[in-house]
């Protein structure tokens, strides 16, 4: 009984911290990727910009690519 009273509260208290669709940060939407508060200088002060958070610029189009050496047979 008393492993059972353990998963059971162990399972409820995973359940309770549930993911809520909400970002932590408005510059981590992607609705709000180019605003006035998510660019820099404006985001460099509390370091909320969109590109320190993600780790990337997501504005950049372009995608760096490392060229394969090929092998031959």
């Amino acid at each position: 009984m008393k492993r059972f009273s353990l998963v059971l509260i162990s399972i409820l208290a995973l359940a309770s911290c549930g993911y809520d669709g909400k970002y932590r940060y408005p510059c981590q939407d992607p609705e709000n990727w180019g605003k006035s508060e998510c660019e820099p200088p404006a985001c460099k002060v509390d370091g909320a910009c969109t590109e320190t958070l993600l780790g990337w610029d997501p504005t950049e189009t372009s995608i760096e690519t490392i060229p394969v050496e090929e092998i031959a047979p």
